[in-house]
C-alpha cells in the first residue's frame, strides 16, 4: 500500500466532517434531526411507570389533561436549561384551559430534584432510568437527543414529537391552535 493513501482517505473524512457543519450553519438547514415514527399505544403511554421526587410511582394518565407536555430532559443538557423556564410559563399561564407539563429525566433524583428547586420549575419531573429513554425512543427519537417533547391527547395518543428546544411562543401557538382546532 502506497505511504499516501491514509492521508488522502483522512482528507476526504475531514472534508466530508467541515461540509456537513457548514450546511448545518447555513439558514436552510435543519437544526436537529427529524422525530421519526412513534411506536407505542396510548394506554402503553399512559402507564410508563416514573418516580416522583418523593420516591411515589407515577404514571401519565394521573396528569389527566387535554394535552399533556411530556419534556425529555438531563441536569446536564444545556438546551434543556433553555428551554424549561419557558414551560414554567407555560405551564402557569396554559393549566388553567387543561394543559399539564412534566418533565422526564434519566437522571439522578436528587439531581433533579435541586434543578427543578433552582430553576422554580412549577411542574412535575419525575425520573425513570432506563425507561426514560425506552419511551422516548418509542416516541419519535431514535437517536436519543435531548431535549425531546411530546404532545399527547388526554388518551395518550401523539400530536406532535419534537427533537431539540421548542421555542416558548412557538409551544404557546401550538397549544392554542390545538386547543381550538384539535390536533
Amino acid at each position: 500500500m502506497k505511504a499516501w493513501i491514509p492521508f488522502v482517505g483522512v482528507g476526504v473524512l475531514a472534508a466530508l466532517a467541515g461540509a456537513s457543519l457548514w450546511l448545518a450553519n447555513t439558514p436552510d438547514a435543519p437544526s436537529v434531526p427529524k422525530a421519526g415514527a412513534v411506536d407505542a399505544a396510548p394506554a402503553t403511554v399512559m402507564a410508563a411507570n416514573f418516580v416522583d421526587h418523593d420516591g411515589k410511582s407515577r404514571v401519565l394518565g394521573q396528569l389527566g389533561g387535554k394535552v399533556i407536555v411530556v419534556n425529555f430532559w438531563a441536569t446536564w443538557c444545556t438546551p434543556c436549561v433553555e428551554e424549561m423556564p419557558g414551560f414554567a410559563r407555560l405551564q402557569t399561564r396554559w393549566e388553567p384551559r387543561g394543559v399539564r407539563f412534566v418533565g422526564l429525566a434519566n437522571d439522578d433524583p436528587v439531581k433533579v430534584k435541586a434543578f427543578g428547586e433552582k430553576l422554580a420549575i412549577n411542574y412535575p419531573l419525575w425520573t425513570g432510568e432506563a425507561a426514560v429513554m425506552d419511551l422516548s425512543r418509542r416516541l419519535g427519537n431514535r437517536i436519543g437527543v435531548l431535549p425531546h417533547t411530546v404532545l399527547l391527547d388526554g388518551d395518550g395518543k401523539v400530536i406532535e414529537s419534537r427533537i431539540g428546544i421548542y421555542a416558548e411562543d412557538q409551544l404557546e401557538a401550538r397549544l392554542a391552535e390545538i386547543l381550538l382546532r384539535g390536533p
